[in-house]
């Protein structure tokens, strides 16, 4: 397996982790009641979610069109 392409799995996996993360942060009771009263997400918990989502895209992309062939 190319070497692009294996980081892309790791990449792709490690976002899907924070994002997952990111998730089930947005559950807690300090981000409910900041969404009640805000409308929005802690700032730590919008990160996680940006950020996993960039990082998983980010492997998506290089699993797609990381590799090629290296023939001379």
């Amino acid at each position: 397996m190319n070497p692009q392409r294996l980081a892309g799995v790791v990449l792709l996996v490690l976002g899907v982790a924070v994002l997952v993360f990111g998730m089930n942060a947005s559950h807690s009771v300090v981000d409910q009641v900041s969404h009640t009263f805000t409308g929005r997400f802690t700032e730590a918990t919008t990160w996680y979610i940006i950020g996993g989502a960039a990082v998983g895209l980010w492997g998506l992309f290089l699993m797609a069109f990381g590799g090629g062939s290296n023939r001379n």
